[in-house]
């Protein structure tokens, strides 16, 4: 027999990529075909509906009675019977639990329906070992429960039957082929490859012989769909009186056995086991699983794909709206940094600023002038310069970026020439009394070294033009005293332009790293879903080549 390791791990594998719902007929019928292919022994499983004698046929074939066949209601879960020494049961229970019993009594209370006619849910399997000659063979007998009577039942057989090597489907021949066992037949059968199928027709001694003649001919069509599968030579029907043919068995007499057509149903039965002990039965029947794999495969290929491209497009859409976004934010922060940088040419910047800092610096309030005229207005560029690295950022996605920091020197030191204590007073006369409050107001005003022309024409005509406090001559060193803080002034303001003009060279290098948009190299589901399509595509490939290599 060939092995199925790598067919049964690519089915499995297939199943897990497919992620089906664990209850759905696919995925139930793929963990039965793994497990029936793995599995060495041949399986013939009975079934009927309730109340059509597959119990009994089955102690007639085993000649013992070894299944329950006199109690209502009847068998309510699958009974496997196997090779074993002795008449014995063995019962497992969902938690672990396993009951062992010699005989089958046990079955009473673990394998017939309770008083609501259901399975009971603590059992997960039955097994019921015989010292039968064929099942030392390596055969084993499935009891399955009647399929008229609840959906679980019927759940449970449909599970069951994949896992058989040939089926039994015993019929009553007083209600032969109900709708419900047509249907059953092919979707439970058929379309699973399930080919291998005996029709076994139970109470015909019932009838009388036109009856039976009548019967018969009707099983014929019924059966020919399932006759191709069979060796030459075999039937696929069998007329059984399983009650008689029981009897007959235990009494040992052959003769009355032999008209039941139990013998005849027992020789075919070994002639199919031997013709099929190379598993071509098994292989069929994966290869229909696979096939129904195989076409849900399709389905979640072009899925995959379906998604993979709408996910592309989605991506692309998303990096061309971030190309425009980076390419207005860089635009918008190019010209934040170019109309800093023109702020601070030293002839604008001594021209709005050198007299009113001047003017502060000789009445010592340098810090009034530096809180209130001149930081808010270097904060409005800073500000708009940071503004589109923090647009940048957030839209972009880059986390904590590093803004523009402004610092400003300190206040500059003015050295002043030494003077006699009476021009000390002169000059302090001068500072504090003689300028005039309205052109004081004028020379704090940006406009005002425009309009007078110049920080030094500016004083020095404000110092000539202040009246003095007595006749005497004004000396000369106020003047010299005026220019000490106008150079003070353009030295601060200079200072100033280098400092801030080197800090925005080297932030705008470190900023382009926060306005710059970095497409992704790949989204990340769109890698994952790549990678499960490859991988579809890989088991897909590889079961279509198994199956090839086995068939």
């Amino acid at each position: 027999m060939p092995s199925y390791n790598t067919l049964i791990d690519s089915l499995r594998s297939l199943l897990g990529i497919l992620e089906l719902e664990s209850k759905s007929s696919l995925y139930q019928d793929t963990i039965a075909i793994c497990d029936y292919l793995e599995r060495p022994v041949y399986r013939i499983a009975v079934f009927a509906p309730f109340n059509h004698g597959k119990s009994t046929l089955l102690n007639a074939l085993l000649g013992s009675k070894t299944l329950p066949i006199d109690l209502i209601p009847t068998t309510g879960a699958a009974i496997c019977i196997s090779y074993g020494e002795e008449l014995s049961t063995e019962i497992a229970l969902k938690d672990g639990t396993k009951i062992e019993q010699k005989g089958i009594k046990i079955l009473k209370q673990y394998a017939i329906l309770d008083s609501d006619r259901r399975m009971k849910n603590e059992v997960t399997e039955i097994k019921v070992f015989c010292s039968h000659s064929w099942l030392k063979t390596g055969i084993e007998f499935l009891d399955l429960p009647g399929t008229n009577d609840r959906e679980a039942q019927n759940d449970l057989v449909r599970d069951k039957l994949l896992s058989a090597d040939l089926v039994i489907h015993v019929l009553d021949a007083r209600k032969l082929m109900t709708l419900e066992e047509r249907e059953h037949l092919k979707d439970w059968l058929q379309d699973r490859g399930i080919t291998t199928v005996i029709f076994v027709v139970n109470f015909l001694n019932l009838l009388t012989i036109q009856e039976q003649q009548d019967v018969e001919n009707r099983l014929y069509f019924v059966a020919e769909s399932f006759r191709s599968t069979l060796p030459q030579g075999i039937s696929n029907i069998y007329c059984v009186d399983a009650l008689p043919a029981l009897r007959a068995r235990l009494k040992g007499d052959r003769a009355n056995a032999k008209t039941t057509g139990i013998t005849t149903l027992e020789s075919a039965l070994q002639n199919l086991v031997n013709l099929d002990r190379a598993g071509k039965n098994k292989l069929q029947r994966a290869i229909k699983i696979t096939q129904k794999l195989l076409e849900q495969a399709a389905f979640k290929q072009q899925e995959i794909e379906t998604k993979i491209a709408a996910q592309t497009e989605k991506i692309t859409k998303q990096i061309q709206v971030r190309q425009k976004a980076e390419k207005l934010i860089q635009q918008s922060f190019d010209r934040s940094i170019a109309d800093f940088q023109g702020w601070l040419y030293l002839p604008k910047l001594l021209a709005n600023y050198q007299a009113s800092l001047a003017i502060a610096l000789q009445q010592t309030r340098f810090d009034s002038w530096l809180e209130l005229e001149f930081q808010p207005d270097v904060l409005k560029q800073q500000q708009t310069i940071n503004k589109w690295v923090e647009q940048g950022s957030d839209f972009f996605q880059y986390n904590n970026p590093q803004l523009l920091k402004i610092d400003f020197p300190h206040s500059p030191i003015i050295q002043l020439p030494e003077y006699t204590s009476k021009e000390e007073e002169d000059l302090v006369s001068i500072n504090q009394s003689y300028i005039p409050q309205e052109l004081n107001f004028l020379l704090q005003r940006k406009t005002g070294a425009v309009v007078l022309g110049g920080a030094n024409y500016l004083i020095n005509k404000i110092l000539t033009k202040s009246p003095a406090p007595n006749n005497n001559s004004i000396p000369q060193t106020p003047k010299i005293s005026s220019q000490i803080y106008i150079d003070a002034a353009e030295l601060y303001l200079q200072k100033f332009s280098d400092r801030i003009n080197n800090i925005l060279n080297e932030y705008e290098k470190l900023a382009r790293e926060y306005i710059t948009y970095m497409p992704p190299a790949r989204d990340r589901i769109t890698i994952t879903e790549n990678h499960q399509l490859q991988l579809l595509n890989n088991i897909v490939n590889s079961l279509s080549v198994e199956i090839s290599q086995l068939n």
